[in-house]
């Protein structure tokens, strides 16, 4: 039983749909305790990263808790970057931690987006370039697949980036360390690659 985390970011309805297309069974867990019956968790987002505070002490305690017992979690775009410390777009909202580092703009340094080659927000398909660490969310993806994007901060590079994406800069687009998953972009609007991927994912579940 997947559980779906609904905390106001985004329109779930593509998602469900995604899900129940490759044959996931779903619920939305009203409060952190309805964990207990999940086989694993998504947590997808679109958005300003001030939007996670709605996961308040208690949710980020049960989300790191069901890890450390063996359940897998995917992060989706805005539930991506909060697999990280935290972002430099809202500082004082803490990240879930279970990865290393803080997510930041995609743009130079300065953080001045005006002299970045590429338009931002990052929206539309682009590559998937995988790395040589093996991934089990990708199992099936070739390197070079296209994904669906839409986004403006991305995850810091780590030893858990699986594959990279280029827009102006190279950017993890996909991590994995243990039984923590992450896509940047919308697998639910990826088509078969995105489809795979929720497949692969479901299956990592048991």
């Amino acid at each position: 039983m997947i559980a779906l985390i609904d905390y106001k970011a985004g329109n779930l309805t593509s998602v469900r749909k995604a899900l129940t297309a490759v044959g996931a069974e779903l619920f939305t867990p009203a409060a952190p305790e309805d964990l207990d019956r999940a086989t694993a968790t998504i947590v997808p987002g679109v958005g300003h990263f001030n939007a996670t505070a709605a996961l308040d002490d208690a949710w980020h305690r049960v989300l790191r808790g069901r890890v450390e017992a063996g359940m897998p979690l995917l992060g989706i775009c805005l539930g991506l970057q909060f697999l990280f410390e935290g972002s430099t777009e809202a500082p004082d909202v803490p990240g879930l931690g279970l990865l290393p580092g803080r997510c930041v703009l995609l743009a130079p340094d300065s953080g001045d987006s005006s002299a970045f080659p590429c338009k931002v927000p990052h929206v539309g398909w682009n590559a998937l370039e995988r790395n040589d660490t093996p991934s089990r969310l990708l199992d099936g993806v070739p390197s070079g697949a296209q994904a669906y994007f839409t986004h403006s901060y991305v995850a810091p590079e780590s030893d858990a980036t699986v594959a990279w994406t280029t827009h102006g800069v190279r950017f993890p687009s996909v991590v994995e360390r243990g039984r923590v998953f992450g896509a940047q972009f919308h697998p639910e609007k990826s088509g078969d690659v995105g489809l795979r991927m929720l497949r692969n994912f479901i299956a990592i579940a048991g």
